[in-house]
């Protein structure tokens, strides 16, 4: 899931930042409002962390911009002030939820979780392909019963990709939802971190390379080079 930290304290921002990517999410960091609008006019979060209490443009500003936008995104809104007038106040402009500094951080992982499942459309509790099945709860990975050591990118890509249903999932999309804005989109990233996980995964493969266009874990009745498995022509 892609993640955007918009909060004015720096060490805040930047710790909050680091806990999420640790819980294999991609976080992008602005440290001003104006910064953040731009950033989630380019890019498509699923959630956004918003301190309401920014300078400049101000957090219930960046949250009206957002909805206005039609977009998808989830935000939860952050702030000093706990009363239950300005809990009212943060919810009414529009934002998903609300937690008041300061918060442990367990319950704001678990909060964006929450969040980033509804800025989706709704994936069943495991993901399956074959003998291959994905916990995103658990992050947990297993092939015919037996568990599977991925990093934290190689997790991410198979997530997408089996969360896909089939469909092909372009590199530059795998990047956007499993990288931060950090990512170098001319390196071969992804079809490094593609190539590991299919050695960890093992035979017979499950990912399939469509030339051109991207990657993807054909659904049951497919094979792997795009002829139905029943042997028709």
């Amino acid at each position: 899931m892609r993640i955007l930290v918009v909060e004015d304290e720096v060490p805040l921002a930047d710790a909050i930042a680091r806990g999420l990517r640790r819980e294999g999410m991609a976080v992008d960091v602005a440290y001003d409002g104006e910064t953040g609008h731009e950033k989630s006019t380019v890019t498509r979060y699923d959630v956004v962390v918003l301190d309401r209490d920014l300078p400049g443009m101000s957090g219930d500003e960046l949250c009206k911009e957002i909805l206005s936008s039609g977009a998808l995104t989830r935000v939860m809104m952050l702030t000093a002030s706990a009363g239950l007038d300005d809990r009212v106040a943060g919810l009414s402009l529009g934002a998903d939820d609300y937690l008041a500094k300061p918060f442990a951080f367990p319950e704001l992982v678990a909060r964006v979780r929450a969040l980033a499942r509804r800025a989706t459309p709704a994936t069943p509790p495991l993901l399956t392909a074959r003998d291959v099945e994905l916990d995103p709860a658990r992050r947990t990975v297993r092939r015919a019963g037996r568990p599977i050591e991925l990093t934290r990118k190689e997790f991410g890509v198979l997530e997408v990709l089996l969360a896909a249903k089939g469909s092909v999932v372009s590199s530059e999309e795998l990047l956007e939802r499993v990288w931060d804005e950090n990512a170098d989109p001319f390196t071969t990233t992804v079809r490094v971190t593609v190539m590991t996980l299919r050695k960890k995964l093992g035979e017979p493969g499950i990912i399939d390379t469509v030339v051109g266009s991207g990657y993807r874990v054909p659904t049951a009745g497919v094979a792997l080079d795009g002829a139905p498995q029943d042997g028709t022509p």
